[in-house]
């Protein structure tokens, strides 16, 4: 392979003419600059210059690998400029995904905030479920991901860092038999029919899990992990369901939203990051999105509850 540096010399004696020119434009003594062009000419095996009394000639080869060696050596400062940006924050991309409801959330707030700091940097986002975004975290397709559960480790090739807790609130028809008692506990829905997620999918464990610390399993009547409709069908009254707070940011007038006290189920938002190298833009995506979580969790909606 044939090295950068002593194409740069070749060059550099190509401009100015001579060895001695060439040396003292690279601060190098002439002795270096003939035993980097001997070197180079050992590497392709071939002559690259013609010495004379009169100075230095490329010949046909060494003109060849000289207008390589423009192309090589502009690609490159390319890159180091390009480099230098990223590490200033002043180019670059950040691709992001999030699971729905902190896409509709806290992402949007994150993103208008990162942009106004750093508007040279790209970002993309797209939605997901932790469970189908991790993985491309891991393969370098994507750098950052907002992502849930009740719990999670850090031993798995992914960094999850902790942003704010988002409580599980329970969802009834509004015209429900239970909708004005007091003091309602999930025991009193044993006998209901549930609208719950996926089996695999992290907010139907939760569903199960809270279900089940109070003495039963729930009946899941119909799936779905959209919240949208997870309101339309507790509105017509075909079962009852647990949302996130983060998924009620629009409520409809036709079910009511209760709290459950100690036996709300929480489920811990965070933001996902590869182990490893971190690119700059990343560590200022997680600063900006702590900072977001911060302000939510101080000025969270505050849902008309019956306790």
């Amino acid at each position: 392979m044939l090295d950068v540096r002593r194409m740069r010399v070749l060059r550099e004696v190509a401009v100015q003419g001579s060895f001695s020119a060439a040396a003292e434009a690279l601060s190098f003594t002439q002795s270096a600059v003939s035993q980097q062009i001997a070197a180079l000419e050992r590497e392709t095996g071939t002559i690259l210059v013609q010495r004379s009394a009169r100075g230095v000639r490329l010949t046909e080869a060494g003109e060849a690998l000289v207008r390589h060696a423009d192309a090589v050596l502009a690609r490159l400062a390319e890159a180091e400029a390009e480099l230098e940006a990223i590490a200033g924050l002043r180019g670059g991309r950040l691709r992001m995904a999030a699971f729905e409801s902190a896409g509709a959330t806290l992402m949007p707030l994150a993103i208008a905030d990162f942009r106004a700091k750093h508007p040279a940097i790209e970002l993309s986002m797209s939605l997901g479920e932790p469970e189908h975004v991790e993985p491309q975290l891991k393969s370098g397709e994507l750098d950052l991901a907002l992502g849930f559960g009740s719990r999670y480790n850090q031993e798995d090739g992914v960094e999850r860092h902790f942003l704010l807790e988002d409580p599980m609130l329970l969802v009834l028809p509004k015209d429900h038999v239970l909708a004005g008692k007091r003091n309602l506990r999930l025991a009193d829905l044993a006998e209901e029919a549930w609208i719950g997620g996926p089996q695999d999918c992290e907010c139907n464990r939760l569903i199960y899990g809270a279900c089940s610390a109070a003495g039963y399993d729930p009946r899941i009547a119909f799936e779905t992990d959209d919240y949208a409709a997870v309101q339309g069908f507790v509105a017509a009254g075909v079962g009852v369901s647990l949302i996130a707070e983060l998924g009620l940011t629009t409520i409809r007038d036709d079910i009511l939203v209760r709290d459950l006290g100690r036996e709300t189920p929480v489920r811990k938002i965070y933001a996902a990051v590869a182990g490893g190298y971190r690119t700059p833009a990343t560590t200022a995506m997680l600063e900006v999105l702590q900072d977001v979580a911060e302000s939510y969790q101080s000025r969270r909606p505050r849902l008309s509850l019956v306790g």
